[in-house]
Formats: structure tokens, sequence, C-alpha cells
């Protein structure tokens, strides 16, 4: 893109934080929708339980990316907690979707988030952007979630739904606490360690946003994952291998259960998603193997 004025909801978040500073560092102006009063112009207020958004402050923006939404594993799942799983990515997309739709010249194109749990439990199947909903909480908040883009789409704005898988990053995110488990070697397979992992390392996901801002072509679901998928068990062996580190630990299911109640099950389900759209697209990937992903995130 050319020099380009661009909102992101979630800029304080593992992916937001690094997304603002590569587009900064190009020269972009990102404006940043917080939720107090803005402080400066590069700042918009904006309130997604209200479904709210100072819309004025997104004239003139070339792009929207919407990030914004309470972590999956950040708490255990108890019914209070899966309904701000749930409404802060719902009724936050559907506002800012209805303040873009209320411009008089939108934005090009909104990058809203979405997840590979849209999927489900694939088994060892693979799939992509073509395949289904699978069935349970978290497909059900993603169909929801990408549904409230609507209003958006209906004023013509290009809308993408980042698909993401698990980001491989030391700095947060579910990468980020296995880390210092590794290094300490207290790390090892999850239940069976059969279940495939969608894995992206962090500079090729914000390498891929850019591509979608980029890339007019593209619109609708695409997959944020690296080209191969691997198991829990070659996550494993992978950690041991670039951080020489000893993999003897096992987390055998019932206590993941134990520990996590609900979400022990999308940790234990396997999902082996393929990014058809990005590598279509003719996007390449950086760091495509698990090795290479955990040696670029310990950099």
């Amino acid at each position: 893109m050319l020099r380009s004025r661009i909102a992101v909801t979630g800029s304080t978040g593992l992916i937001g934080a690094a997304l603002v500073r590569s587009l900064r560092s190009d020269g972009h102006e990102v404006v940043r929708l917080v939720r107090r009063p803005a402080a400066t112009g590069e700042e918009v207020e904006w309130d997604p339980k209200r479904q709210y958004v100072d819309a004025a402050g997104l004239v003139g923006c070339d792009a929207v990316v919407h990030l914004a939404g309470a972590g999956v594993g950040d708490h255990r799942w108890t019914d209070a907690y899966k309904r701000e799983i749930r409404d802060s990515r719902v009724l936050g997309t559907a506002a800012v979707a209805e303040a873009l739709a209320s411009l008089d010249t939108p934005p090009k194109v909104l990058l809203s988030g979405s997840a590979i749990g849209f999927y489900g439990d694939t088994g060892d199947r693979a799939v992509d952007e073509g395949a289904p909903p699978g069935e349970g909480f978290l497909p059900s908040v993603c169909v929801e979630w990408e549904e409230a883009t609507a209003p958006a789409e209906e004023a013509g704005v290009r809308t993408v739904h980042a698909r993401t898988g698990l980001v491989v990053s030391r700095r947060g995110g579910a990468w980020g606490r296995l880390f210092p488990l590794f290094k300490a070697g207290l790390g090892g397979r999850m239940g069976d360690g059969r279940q495939y992992w969608s894995f992206i390392a962090l500079h090729d996901h914000i390498a891929a946003l850019r591509h979608i801002l980029d890339t007019e072509t593209l619109s609708g679901p695409v997959n944020l994952t690296g080209p191969s998928p691997v198991t829990n068990a070659e996550v494993t062996a992978a950690m041991g291998r670039v951080l020489r580190r000893p993999t003897l630990f096992t987390a055998p299911a019932p206590a993941l259960k134990l520990a996590l109640g609900d979400f022990a099950g999308d940790v234990l389900s396997s999902q082996r998603v393929l990014p058809g759209q990005l590598l279509d697209s003719g996007f390449v990937f950086a760091f495509p193997g698990i090795d290479d992903a955990i040696r670029a995130a310990l950099r």
C-alpha cells in the first residue's frame, strides 16, 4: 500500500502491537481504537460492550484492522467467561462494521479477526477455507463473529476474515506460555499428542496481514496458518530440539480437563488447517517449518 491511514483495534495485544510497529515503520499513519476518550489525533474512542465507535475518527481511513477480543485461554471457561468471549467478538465487530457503513466514504477494506476454531475438530483431515463450520462453542462463536461484519460488506467494503491459527511467539499467546515450561525442562506432549496444531510464526502472521491489505483480490475467509501443520507430539519434539531440553513430561487428558474445564476440549482437539487463499494469492512464508518458527520466536 502507498502511505495510508489505517485504524487498528486490539493494538496492545500480541498481534496488534506487532502490526502497528510494522505499519508505522513503513510510514503508514496508524489510528488506534481505545476504550477511553481519545487523547490524540491518533486515537479513536470506542466501547465494544455498548457497541459504540466514534465514527468521525475513522473518516479518511483507507483500511481498518479489527483484532480485539477476550483471550480464549486467559481464564477457565465458566458460563460468564464464555459470554465474554462471544460478546467481545460479536458485539465489537458489529460496532466496527456499523460505524464503517455509516461513513459517506468508508475504508476500502475491513480486515477482521477470526480463528481456525471455525472448523472445530478436523482430526487428521486437512481443510482449507472451503470447509464448513464445525460443532461446539468456538465454531458457533466464529460463525457469529464473521457474520457481524455484514453491515460493512453491504456498504461495499472489501471484507476479509483472518482465521488465525496458533501464533508462535515467546511474547504472548498460547505459545508464550509454552516457552518457559520447555526452557525449564518441564515441557511435554498434551494428551496422546496426535492432535494437529496449525501454527504460524508471528513474523509470517504480520506479513500475511500486510499481504491481505495489499491484495485486492482477497476477500472472505483467509486462513492464517503455516503450510505444514504438525501434531502436538511433533511440536514437543521440535521444542526439545531447538531449546535443547528434555521433553519427558506428559499432560494426560483427564488432568487437562480438570485444570482447564471446557477449554481442555479445544486444547486436545485436532485442527489440520491449510492456508489455501494465502498460497493461491502468491504469499511466501519466511518460516514455514515448525523448527524455523520456533527459532524465529527466540530471535
